[in-house]
């Protein structure tokens, strides 16, 4: 089958009866056409089906309407809620959204991506910056660009969880319960929240003079908290636990009903991030990640710079409280 030729703009003039230059106006919606002569023009193009090269248009306006979303591992519930948030508030604004799911967390496949995504959209949201370091990620110069990091650089504007804060609150209440010290499920070493939550945690028993036991380190799946809290209850002395993450909380959790020691009255638990930990059982005890928060940060530190308004780059720490329930208590005395 032979495909149909695509409408030109100067067919849609000729059925019309108006110039191409008419045409393009209604394109683009400049509303400088009398109503009447819009309405004769979108007929022609519904009639042809002429859809307008919006590329050609962002390259003479050098605007492209779109926002690009760059982050690693998308699926993961965290970013699914930040870019729910950032896809309704840039929505709000008129934006779309190119969205690309790096490789790896990587700075050379961050860099490429961010690269292959700076000359097709307007500006740039990059979520949850994970690697080692923010500074050897080559950050594109010269367009709109807001990164998802708790931590901050002078050149771009950073919104992140405060992880540090949030795993001290999480220790603190432990040991508060009257618990001896808190034992780790932390999250994988790549990570740099995962190690910022760990350095939370041996910091704040250090501050407490209490002992620092050996931590267990999972990869955020339900899976791996469940291996490590087999090989941490083979303790009989451990009685509160600080986990990276509710999943790998989860997985601790089944590991403690399976080997019959009781959540709270036995062990006590808390996670981090606080997705659906109100529909486990126990309840879970954790930190709450404000996701949405972060998500409509990003874009409201974005906006000014679409606009060509002054910003001065700036760090942005969304608080982050542990929200107490069922999964933590006084410790119970053998």
């Amino acid at each position: 089958m032979s495909r149909r030729p695509r409408a030109s703009m100067q067919d849609v003039a000729r059925l019309a009866g108006v110039s191409a230059q008419t045409v393009s106006r209604v394109a683009r919606e400049e509303g400088t056409v009398r109503p009447e002569t819009t309405r004769r023009v979108r007929e022609a193009m519904r009639q042809l089906g002429y859809a307008p090269n919006r590329a050609a248009q962002a390259l003479r306006s050098g605007a492209f309407n779109t926002v690009g979303v760059i982050g690693h591992k998308l699926a993961r519930t965290g970013e699914a809620h930040i870019i729910d948030a950032v896809t309704t508030a840039l929505r709000d604004e008129g934006f779309g959204i190119l969205l690309v799911d790096a490789p790896s967390n990587s700075a050379v496949d961050f860099t490429r991506a961010l690269n292959s995504l700076s000359q097709a959209v307007d500006g740039v949201v990059v979520l949850r910056l994970e690697t080692p370091s923010a500074t050897p990620v080559q950050l594109p110069d010269g367009i709109p660009l807001v990164v998802g990091d708790f931590r901050y650089t002078d050149r771009h504007t950073a919104v992140g969880t405060d992880q540090t804060n949030g795993a001290r609150d999480a220790v603190h209440h432990l040991l508060g319960l009257g618990h001896e010290t808190v034992h780790h499920i932390a999250g994988p070493s790549s990570s740099v929240q995962a190690r910022a939550r760990e350095q939370a945690w041996i910091a704040t028993l250090w501050e407490e003079g209490r002992a620092v036991p050996p931590l267990v380190r999972g990869d955020w799946s339900p899976r791996s908290g469940y291996e490590a809290g087999r090989r941490l209850l083979e303790d009989p002395d451990v009685t509160a636990v600080f986990c990276a993450n509710d999943e790998m909380a989860l997985g601790f959790i089944r590991a403690c009903h399976e080997e019959g020691r009781s959540i709270p009255e036995d062990i006590s638990v808390v996670g981090f991030d606080d997705i659906m930990a109100e529909w486990m059982w126990p309840p879970l005890t954790t930190v709450a990640q404000d996701f949405a928060t972060i998500g409509t940060e990003l874009v409201a530190a974005l906006l000014p710079q679409l606009r060509g308004e002054p910003d001065e780059p700036r760090g942005i720490l969304v608080p982050a409280p542990l929200v107490v329930r069922g999964s933590t208590t006084t410790p119970h005395r053998r």
